[in-house]
């Protein structure tokens, strides 16, 4: 039997919406002729939903499991029910449905990552055997369903499981500083995280040989990171949740230029005004991070006055995977970080 290229066969209610706004859908693994299915190794929640279900269960991970376990139970699918934000999986090839086959660049056995959110992806879990609190990566059995109208990637042997993971989860965000980031701007980076990190490296080498790369960032400690690994000019160790303070501090660095092309990558609320005032009139904001209000942003624009390109973490763009694993190759000290990192 053929289901819809998108899914909407797989959702229980409410009825007449697709899988990713839907409240619950089917797990069941008996798929579809024109679906796959995955053998689950490990979910990278994203660090919205992570930090979110981590701080509500006080680092305790058998909590955390639990947790993990009842979203999915109660769902079909892991998305956060107060982010509603979800993640990525990687897994293996089990199953591939007689209307995919010779359609798909996988066989049974490959090792594979999803490159859509796990806030639609059927899922059902027989255990978690593991939860990294470092890399925020959850080790698990279960089985997945990727539609018609997913995408996926084989898993570099270059790069290994690990590594692979963390960066996929984050690859539209590097993506969209190769496509919009250009020689001579000055580019702003809010958040260094692996997201950020990634935009960094990605935006010094758009903006060569005159352009500055600008990163705002609360933590000291990933201040010196992004020092250390030598990806950005003008480094501000600010709290984004203060927009003024950090606009003013931004401005005094930059002798008041502001920015061409901001890229919000934090995963916590509240900054959505310190990347609209320290961005031109005429710029871009990236508003990546699943914890944006874009109602806070729309009508903040609004508030003072700024005119200027908004948009949202589309996860998607075309060959944003290969860019991202580009972006770890050609930078050794980066690539060097994150294999420690998430080693």
């Amino acid at each position: 039997m053929r289901g819809d290229q998108y899914g909407s066969h797989r959702v229980i209610s409410p009825k007449g919406l697709l899988p990713q706004a839907a409240e619950k859908i089917s797990n069941d693994p008996h798929i579809f002729s024109n679906e796959i299915l995955i053998d689950v190794i490990a979910l990278q929640p994203t660090a919205t939903a992570f930090g979110r279900i981590k701080e509500e269960c006080d680092g305790d991970v058998d909590r955390m499991a639990k947790a993990i376990l009842d979203i999915v139970e109660s769902s079909g699918k892991f998305q956060d029910p107060v982010t509603k934000s979800g993640g990525i999986l990687i897994g293996t090839i089990k199953e591939i449905g007689s209307d995919l086959l010779g359609r798909v660049e996988v066989k049974i056995g490959d090792k594979i990552a999803t490159l859509v959110s796990l806030s639609l992806t059927p899922l059902k879990l027989y255990g978690i055997d593991h939860i990294n609190l470092d890399t925020e990566q959850v080790y698990c059995k279960g089985d997945a369903i990727l539609f018609e109208s997913g995408i996926l990637t084989k898993i570099p042997d270059d790069l290994g499981q690990n590594l692979a993971l963390a960066v996929m989860d984050v690859a539209g965000a590097p993506a969209q500083v190769a496509m919009r980031a250009k020689s001579g701007d000055t580019v702003v980076v809010i958040g260094a995280g692996k997201a950020g990190l990634l935009c960094l490296a990605e935006a010094k080498k758009r903006v060569a040989p005159n352009g500055t790369v600008v990163c705002l960032e609360y933590s000291a400690a990933q201040c010196e990171v992004v020092r250390q690994l030598d990806i950005a000019d003008i480094i501000l160790e600010v709290n984004g949740q203060e927009p003024l303070k950090t606009y003013n501090k931004y401005l005094s660095a930059l002798d008041g230029r502001l920015a061409d092309f901001t890229i919000n990558t934090v995963n916590v609320p509240d900054t959505e005004l310190s990347a609209i005032l320290v961005t031109k009139d005429t710029g871009m904001i990236y508003f990546f991070s699943m914890s944006t209000d874009f109602v806070k942003a729309s009508l903040g624009a609004e508030g003072v006055k700024k005119y200027l390109s908004m948009f949202i973490g589309n996860g998607y763009y075309p060959g944003h995977v290969d860019i991202t694993f580009d972006i770890v190759r050609r930078n050794a000290k980066l690539r060097e970080y994150f294999e420690h990192r998430y080693s």
